[in-house]
């Protein structure tokens, strides 16, 4: 088997990969899978715990609730267009501004709602420093709200909904050299019943603890529940080469206490809303680097119901109701994450919340990855070395696996005086060259396929580091040295895609080249072909590249040098004398 052309045949497969994924991602069609919307007594998502429908049917007929008691979001659009403006907020209510070291909040005092979220470390773009990430916003171009209330189940007036109205001592807080930040907000009924909600931010930390506290001054018992609602502009997603961020997947995830799913717009719009319980579950929504979350207290069963009504997704997370007697107290909590998905804060907030870091298929690499460049760049500081010397370490582990790879393009380098004395005996006959071949392989101890094993150890980790650096925050606009700022976005003048394509070539030069001139002519083109391909990739992912070329060049020609030391020493202390083949004529050893 000709060894060319299985490497040839898999640089085209890497191209053919990366080409349907920039390109057809979106016109792809979806994988069948049961509708997401079933009822509230059946369960969408079934989990190990639950021995049956009817065990789940039981816990839900206790939570008691179902879709008709949630609050309505308002009657869709009836254009495609998006709306000019939303009635989520009320544009007239006292607002509160919450500044921490990272975030920035503003808070509407009538449900208080969490209507505007900016990370003040993380810039839109490198050139614009003072222009954050918006998270949420009341704008109706990217709408994002948080929005929290209690339900009484008898008297819904004992119960501050959506549209209530808090007071607050302050309409600014700031955390100041403090390590954390309480906003207050009350609100009082005539009965006597009175709720206190309260967020709680620390320094550093995109968590904030969202505590309802209500006490029940009237003299009737109080039964009801909580509901955390996460309001997001929902739109199609278009993917574009020139633009990494768009490669990314952008909606909701729920976690069910056993997998992550993602609740992707079209399922929702085709099959309708989906309605489930989850014990240690949550709900996010994702926009590549970022997210914003709720995430119900430990070892609570919590209903989850999601919608998308036209340009609008609503995820709705409802507890189990609770009792309070006559004056007495209780706490409703939630945990809210607003901001980057640093993989340490997640990991504290929910062990599973990790999960919202899409890897995809190759998560089984890419995570592991991660978490090694992390270790190295904790102590060298600088992800693009970390890059490097990762590579690097990937090439020791598979020195010995690729030697032998090595040893054998080598050899057949060797071989290529004989081999083109064989095709030139055997023009005519392309079984007896075949033959002819085969047996110098076997003589010469020569596999032909060994030169692909390079090729088939690096494509898994290329791909990995791929999403590795596409997906992982921690590596947005991290700088490497001198022109390469963002090892995230592309290179800004293509240097580095130039050296890789310079590399290719240089590592051509060392391989045999194929026997095949219709061969030959696509090797000589691949490194064109791959320049003008990576030249749009992150510029992290082609140091890789270029790092793995440079080591595989140095092993290649450390090898070739011994290989041909070796040869020259047999030729000087073993002079072969002609033999026989069942023909008659001279072997091929001959022709030297």
């Amino acid at each position: 088997m000709d060894n060319q052309r299985l490497i040839t045949w898999g640089l085209f497969g890497l191209l053919v990969y990366f080409t349907w994924q920039t390109w057809m991602q979106d016109y792809a069609p979806s994988a069948p899978s049961e509708p997401a919307n079933q009822s509230t007594a059946q369960g969408a998502l079934e989990s190990k715990d639950r021995n049956n429908v009817a065990d789940q049917a039981d816990q839900l007929a206790d939570l008691a609730i179902d879709d008709q008691s949630l609050p309505q979001i308002g009657a869709p659009a009836t254009s495609s267009e998006p709306a000019a403006a939303t009635p989520l907020v009320d544009a007239d209510a006292a607002i509160i501004t919450v500044r921490t070291d990272v975030l920035e909040l503003k808070i509407n005092t009538r449900g208080g709602t969490i209507q505007y979220a900016s990370t003040l470390k993380y810039p839109v773009h490198k050139d614009l420093p003072d222009k954050k990430i918006v998270l949420l916003d009341t704008g109706a171009e990217d709408l994002g709200l948080i929005r929290s209330w209690l339900r009484n189940s008898t008297n819904p007036a004992a119960a501050p909904d959506a549209n209530a109205v808090y007071t607050a001592a302050s309409s600014n807080y700031a955390l100041g050299d403090k390590d954390e930040l309480v906003v207050p907000l009350t609100w009082e009924n005539a009965d006597g019943t009175s709720v206190e909600k309260r967020f709680t931010l620390k320094r550093g930390s995109y968590v904030i603890d969202l505590q309802q506290i209500l006490h029940n001054g009237s003299d009737a018992e109080w039964r009801g529940d909580q509901v955390t609602q996460l309001l997001r502009r929902s739109y199609e997603h278009e993917r574009s080469m020139f633009d990494v961020d768009s490669y990314s997947y952008t909606g909701g995830v729920v976690y069910n206490g056993e997998k992550a799913e993602k609740l992707k717009r079209d399922d929702l719009l085709e099959d309708g809303p989906a309605s489930f319980t989850a014990e240690n579950g949550w709900y996010a929504s994702i926009e590549h680097h970022f997210l914003s979350a709720i995430i119900p207290a430990a070892d609570t069963t919590n209903i989850y119901q999601v919608r998308v009504d036209d340009h609008v997704s609503t995820a709705s997370v409802i507890s189990a109701p609770e009792t309070v007697a006559p004056g007495a107290s209780t706490v409703f909590d939630r945990t809210l994450f607003i901001g980057p998905k640093l993989q340490e804060q997640l990991k504290e907030v929910h062990p599973k919340l990790t999960l919202s870091v899409d890897y995809g298929w190759l998560t089984i690499l890419s995570h592991p990855l991660f978490l090694l460049l992390s270790w190295i760049h904790s102590f060298i500081g600088n992800w693009g070395v970390a890059i490097i010397l990762v590579t690097a370490l990937i090439k020791l582990a598979f020195y010995k696996l690729t030697e032998a790879s090595g040893r054998s393009m080598a050899k057949m380098r060797e071989l290529q005086p004989r081999m083109k004395a064989l095709q030139d005996r055997y023009k005519d006959d392309r079984q007896a060259l075949s033959q002819a071949m085969m047996d110098l392989y076997k003589r010469e101890k020569v596999n032909p396929a060994a030169g692909c094993l390079p090729i088939l150890i690096q494509m898994p980790f290329f791909l990995s580091f791929y999403w590795v650096l596409v997906e992982s925050v921690e590596m947005r606009q991290a700088p490497f040295a001198l022109w390469i700022t963002d090892l995230s976005s592309r290179d800004p003048y293509f240097i580095l895609p130039l050296i890789m394509g310079a590399a290719m070539l240089v590592q051509q030069r060392l391989n045999p080249a194929p026997a095949d001139p219709m061969q030959a002519r696509i090797m000589q083109i691949m490194p064109v072909m791959f320049t003008g391909f990576f030249a749009f990739f992150p510029s992290g992912l082609v140091l890789y590249w270029v790092t793995n070329t440079l080591l595989s060049i140095a092993q290649q020609w450390k090898i070739n040098k011994v290989v041909h030391a070796e040869a020259l020493a047999r030729k000087a202390g073993k002079p072969k004398k002609p033999k026989k083949n069942k023909a008659g004529d001279d072997s091929d050893e001959t022709l030297e």
